[in-house]
């Protein structure tokens, strides 16, 4: 016993002061950090970008409905930005109409398609005779014809030119055929997405370092001068190293063109993208909204990963027809 404690005597209370209770020791925990959003979208690039790649290597069936299933996704994120407008589209139609698209260009062609839209615009007017409402009449028609053209016509064209092979046999023969080999639009739409998804990631980071004057303030004041340049660069960049690799790999596939046509190629597709961005924007600020959807983490809806695609894929197209007509003239 220490000699400073004092005796106590049986019965007789403790002499020190009472002990009051402390508040617990509070657990010494890092707190959860929560992901930028740079992390999140990152992350989904990761899963997106490899099955994206896988689908367009194998080709059939399965790309059909890859391509399918994604305007529909997009068709519907278009119809709830025009609905939160006010808008009453013929939905059913639209989504029926929009998937319809891939299947006829599939087994037909483009020009398929764009008949098909004919049919389709005939069509939305005999159904909208057939709604009680009338007063919304033109917006409900134009609103659903614009949905299947702009997400369903626009992408269908990820079909033909997978199929460019045959797309080409088709119009000029076997033997305007022979020069491109039967997988060669695998490579075409690895091409033309490696140029706008450079595009797109060159324009964010070239934005945030360098970004100064703005390039469309009341569409998106994010985007900048500065931020296109780079995108520009770095998706010409892009395509032209997704080019090397192929020549490397595969060069069968990417005998179709050299680097000078390339290079100019992947310019021109890298502008489009960031005007296929920019209308998106457009429609997106129309309806008040940040994002077309949230289906993919850090990226938004459907429509916004698509549509820088869903002009620079139709452009790919088209360039790729008149050049290898060039060729066969």
């Amino acid at each position: 016993m220490s000699e400073t404690q004092p005796l106590r005597s049986e019965g007789e209370g403790p002499a020190a002061e009472p002990i009051h209770p402390q508040p617990p020791t509070p657990v010494s925990e890092e707190p959860s950090r929560r992901l930028s959003n740079t992390a999140v979208r990152a992350m989904t690039a990761a899963v997106l970008i490899p099955f994206v790649l896988w689908t367009i290597a194998q080709g059939g069936y399965l790309y059909l409905a890859v391509i399918t299933g994604i305007i529909l996704l997009g068709l519907r994120e278009f119809y709830q930005m025009i609905e939160a407008k006010g808008a009453d589209p013929l939905e059913g139609y639209g989504l029926l109409a929009g998937a319809s698209l891939p299947v006829v260009a599939w087994f037909g062609s483009e020009y398929h398609a764009t008949v098909l839209m004919t049919a389709v615009l005939l069509g939305v007017m005999v159904a909208q005779l057939r709604k009680a409402e009338i007063s919304e009449a033109m917006a409900s028609i134009s609103g659903t014809f614009f949905g299947v053209f702009y997400v369903g016509w626009l992408l269908s064209h990820a079909i033909v030119l997978r199929n460019f092979h045959a797309m080409v046999e088709s119009r000029w023969g076997f033997a305007a055929a022979a020069s491109v080999d039967l997988e060669a639009g695998a490579y075409l739409m690895v091409f033309c997405l490696t140029a706008v998804v450079g595009s797109d990631a060159g324009a964010y980071f070239a934005g945030r370092a360098y970004g100064r004057r703005k390039l469309a303030p009341n569409i998106s004041p994010s985007k900048t001068v500065e931020g296109a340049l780079g995108g520009v660069l770095f998706g010409a960049f892009c395509a032209l190293v997704c080019k090397a690799l192929f020549d490397f790999v595969w060069p069968e596939l990417s005998a179709l063109f050299g680097y000078a046509f390339g290079a100019a190629l992947a310019v021109i597709l890298a502008v489009v993208g960031i005007v296929g961005d920019l209308v998106e924007s457009l429609l997106k600020r129309d309806a008040a909204q940040k994002d077309a959807g949230a289906l993919l983490p850090g990226m938004g809806g459907v429509l916004d990963r698509i549509d820088s695609g869903l002009i620079a894929i139709p452009v790919m197209y088209y360039v790729m027809l008149a050049y290898t007509w060039l060729q066969v003239i």
